[in-house]
């Protein structure tokens, strides 16, 4: 009898089915093309939970039940679910997927929300993924400031192009979400240099006296091989994070109504918590927000008490109106009660900038704001979100501030904005940088400045220490691309008569190998005298196919801002070949961004061709 028992529990436990075990799934996610695909959302289709993001080689490491199903998906792209099998290998390829929105959009979000856009027609929540969500397209109120694409200029009577740098790069990645929605970005919401600057490039570091190296190169113009392409670029100097000065900073953050949406507050909640996570013991945060009305909800406080900062952040919530003034005047008022002599002290804006300045003007705000650049206050500007974005006004807030403005769309621009540039982003280490490059009338006929239309100067003021001009952080690169018609290639200015005074300059200009004299100024943060210096650019143009991948690369990414703008001057470009062009320039990239870069272009033709 007991042996029948044994042999009956026995026989119990062989039908009982083996709980799944668990496995460790890794692989390498690429596009169609073959290239690695970072930042792709891997997560299990039953607890999306159990989640990961692929790196910037598109690896990715997961531990996840056998037989289990994962999903892969990136906005702009087709999900990609796929069962776990026998191997512990998994290499996943993604299929773009063009998405027309005349009556939807895609937003990301990583958590859901208890009140959505009214309208909505699908929602899908895990905690720290972000996914897209289709819902009813929203009056669109964007505002960008007018562009007024730079023409070719005459050496001989303008032989001096004068313009402040400009290390923004929140135009790339405001149009990376207009394409990743299924939209072509309106004209005027590309600046071409600060898609140009988005990149960083393998200049040298500075070696001498001064913060930043100079680098500059010339080869043959890709859209228009008759001219050349000048490629000028600037390296700041690094700065190891230990050797930082002590950080006074201000969150100053817009929870009023407009705010209520996933894209923006609970992606600024985000991004602001990857930064408090940078933070020294030096460094202290206050926080200040600012609806119908503003008020502090910390009062400044150590980095090192992360936890009690990151309560203050959760705890906040959007309602209101946006009085925007009245924020910024006790954002000053915080900073000021807490100054460092010597240290960097900041206000960091995080808005979708639609807010009014109360009783005050615009330019009431816009001269306080320079005041309090002048006592040593920056800022920083931080946009979010879409349909109601006021991009212009941002713009001008991180220029009058000494400060730098950053668009973040998805939670990995947060990653490289307030991570890995967390220096560049945040600690100056120039101000005032001016450009002015004189060209020689014995080799170049005309130029033309790529972008930076808004940051052009006068002549004069480039040797004004009163002109305000932009600002450079701890390892920032600066480029700028000009295309020059040589001397005696043809018509200086198609459609105006030759002068007739003129030649006798153009003549006694120095016939040596120079092309053009590259002079800068630049103060230090704390002073307020400029300094100079200046060095020669000397010819020996090469082919565009035997030019540096920096060269080549940059050259790709203003033609394709001269093609989204539709550029009188973009030649006989075509999207497949600024893909081509990309593609043999991309380097080691990495970070993954050049590759993005080209899947950008990629969608933007096949939007491109459905318009038509």
């Amino acid at each position: 009898m007991k042996s029948l028992m044994i042999m009956t529990v026995m026989l119990a436990l062989l039908t009982v089915p083996a709980t799944a075990q668990n496995r460790n799934i890794s692989g390498v996610v690429t596009d169609e093309s073959g290239m690695p695909f970072p930042f792709v959302n891997v997560y299990l289709e039953s607890d999306r939970s159990v989640g990961t993001l692929t790196d910037e080689k598109g690896s990715y490491r997961i531990t996840v039940p056998d037989k289990s199903t994962l999903v892969f998906a990136f906005v702009g792209y087709r999900d990609k679910k796929v069962k776990v099998g026998s191997s512990d290998i998994l290499n996943v390829v993604m299929e773009p997927v063009v998405r027309i929105v005349d009556e939807v959009i895609a937003v990301a979000y990583a958590e859901r929300n208890k009140s959505m856009a009214a309208g909505a027609m699908e929602r899908r929540s895990q905690p720290a993924v972000y996914h897209d969500m289709w819902y009813s397209r929203p009056e669109n109120r964007e505002d960008y400031a007018r562009i007024n694409e730079s023409g070719f200029r005459n050496v001989v009577t303008s032989p001096l192009s004068t313009f402040s740098i400009d290390v923004d790069n929140a135009s790339y990645s405001n149009v990376r979400r207009f394409i990743n929605n299924g939209q072509l970005p309106p004209a005027d919401a590309v600046r071409i240099e600060e898609m140009i600057n988005y990149f960083s490039y393998n200049y040298p570091q500075p070696s001498g006296a001064h913060p930043f190296s100079v680098y500059s190169e010339v080869a043959s113009c890709p859209w228009n091989r008759n001219n050349l392409l000048l490629h000028i670029g600037l390296k700041g100097r690094n700065i190891d994070k230990s050797e930082l000065s002590p950080s006074n900073i201000v969150f100053l953050i817009d929870v009023s109504g407009s705010m209520d949406s996933p894209n923006k507050l609970p992606l600024l909640k985000s991004a602001f918590r990857m930064l408090v996570g940078e933070l020294r013991p030096v460094d202290r945060v206050a926080i200040v927000v600012y609806a119908g009305a503003a008020g502090v909800v910390l009062e400044s406080t150590p980095g090192n008490r992360k936890e009690v900062i990151n309560s203050a952040l959760e705890r906040l919530h959007a309602g209101g109106s946006t009085a925007g003034g009245a924020g910024l005047k006790l954002a000053y008022q915080v900073a000021g009660r807490h100054f460092i002599d010597g240290g960097n002290n900041r206000i960091i804006l995080a808005t979708d900038g639609d807010f009014n300045v109360g009783a005050s003007s615009n330019s009431e705000m816009e001269r306080m704001i320079e005041r309090e650049r002048e006592r040593g206050i920056f800022m920083t500007v931080l946009g979010f979100g879409m349909g109601n974005y006021q991009d212009s006004k941002m713009e001008i807030i991180a220029d009058k501030g000494n400060g730098n403005y950053a668009y973040i769309d998805n939670i990995q621009e947060a990653r490289k904005v307030l991570v890995k540039e967390f220096g560049g982003t945040l600690f100056t280490i120039a101000k005032d940088v001016k450009f002015q490059i004189e060209f020689n009338p014995a080799n170049v006929a005309s130029y033309r400045l790529i972008g930076y239309e808004n940051r052009l100067l006068n002549d004069e003021d480039f040797n004004d220490d009163r002109k305000d001009a932009g600002e450079m952080g701890s390892g920032h690169t600066v480029t700028a691309l000009y295309e020059i018609v040589p001397a005696g290639s043809g018509p200086v200015n198609p459609g105006v008569d030759p002068l007739r005074y003129q030649r006798q300059v153009a003549a006694a200009a120095s016939a040596r190998d120079e092309l053009a004299t590259i002079k800068m100024r630049y103060k230090d943060p704390a002073g307020s005298e400029s300094r100079l210096f200046e060095e020669v650019v000397r010819r020996g143009e090469k082919s565009f196919e035997r030019s540096s991948e920096d060269f080549r690369f940059a050259a790709s990414v203003a033609g394709f801002g001269m093609m989204l703008r539709d550029s009188e001057f973009r030649g006989d470009l075509s999207y497949r070949g600024i893909v081509e062009m990309a593609s043999a320039a991309r380097g080691e990239d990495e970070e993954g961004y050049r590759a993005e870069f080209i899947r950008l272009v990629s969608s933007a033709s096949a939007l491109t061709a459905h318009k038509h």
